[in-house]
């Protein structure tokens, strides 16, 4: 780890002014991704702005029935808080289906929010790697990618976004608020995180002197089904494979009237795709209709050298994901409720 001032901000203007006035600062907050990325220096920054004195902490109701959650919330406090599981249990699910029970308990929303890909040559400071260090090259490409992404990709990454909440939170459709030195403003969850392209480097359209103050959740109607369905190796504490968060409405008549569906662990961000969500609108909730909403939504994917595998396994996972749903018997996460 590389040596760095520690700077204590006091107020969100404060650790503002840090950001602007030094330009390799970093965030910290609960800290489970920083340090380790700080550890393997793959994160050298010059200063810490520890940000945990300041007062985003608070979750609240909205006056219209949605949700304010601070960005220093950690994740088990936003999972068992008692309106998240009524109202929003989908957010609760693909929190408890991430981590383990220590990290949710220090891990804060906004910096899941800010996670960095798990891709080995990320990690690897004695590999190339175009998110790492710009114009250097990209060995998953022809390497070890079994885990790598099959939408949205560049030439010059192929990382996958690691984050379970996100994947819900892109299904829910959030806002995430910001403040920089020109003020507070909001962005929606789609256009937070980035596609690859040119720029891997750049995980976010968060600017280097911003905060993330809050996550605004829209209203959920108490009558939406819902499913977080996550394939890895593992049953425990293992980043997805493939994962699919969904929300459906079905009318009295049995039609789909609303599909929010994301995808995780295929792209560079949560993957959603609503031009492909409108297919559903009006039509049963049927297998038939959910495999070819399947297939559009994973009509552009390119598989790597050991990925091919994921482009199925991600048709199946939606199609069961949506049947989970519609079926009212979502894939449960009871065990993890653990403080």
């Amino acid at each position: 780890m590389k040596r760095f001032t520690y700077v204590r901000a006091a107020s969100i203007d404060q650790a503002i002014e840090s950001l602007s006035v030094h330009a390799a600062a970093k965030l910290l907050a609960g800290g489970t991704n920083l340090i380790d990325l700080m550890k393997y220096d793959v994160s050298t920054p010059t200063t810490i702005i520890d940000i945990n004195d300041l007062p985003l902490r608070e979750i609240n109701e909205t006056a219209d029935g949605g949700l304010r959650v601070g960005a220093l919330v950690t994740n088990s406090e936003v999972a068992i808080h008692p309106f998240v599981a009524r109202h929003y249990p989908l957010l609760a699910s693909a929190i408890f289906a991430g981590a383990s029970a220590q990290l949710r308990n220090a891990a804060t929303v906004g910096g899941n929010l800010m996670q960095r890909t798990r891709c080995p040559y990320f990690y690897d400071v004695l590999t190339p790697c175009n998110k790492r260090a710009p114009g250097s090259g990209c060995p998953a490409r022809t390497g070890l990618n079994r885990n790598h992404a099959i939408l949205g990709a560049s030439q010059l990454c192929v990382a996958t976004h690691p984050s379970d909440m996100c994947v819900a939170l892109a299904a829910i459709g959030a806002t995430i608020i910001v403040q920089g030195p020109k003020g507070v403003r909001s962005i929606p969850f789609a256009d937070f995180h980035r596609l690859p392209g040119d720029s891997p480097e750049k995980d976010t359209t968060l600017l280097d002197d911003e905060v993330i103050l809050e996550i605004l959740l829209p209203p959920v109607l108490e009558h939406h089904r819902y499913s977080y369905l996550k394939i890895r190796d593992r049953l425990s504490y293992a980043f997805a494979i493939v994962s699919a968060a969904v929300l459906l409405t079905i009318n009295d008549e049995a039609a789909v009237s609303l599909a929010h569906i994301a995808l995780g662990g295929v792209a560079h961000k949560p993957w959603r795709n609503t031009a492909a969500e409108a297919l559903l609108i009006g039509r049963p909730a049927s297998r038939v209709n959910f495999d070819q909403f399947a297939s559009m939504l994973l009509s552009g994917s390119v598989a790597l050298s050991e990925n091919d595998f994921k482009i199925d396994l991600a048709h199946r996972t939606v199609v069961r994901a949506l049947e989970q749903a519609a079926s009212r018997t979502p894939q449960s996460q009871f065990d993890k409720r653990v403080h």
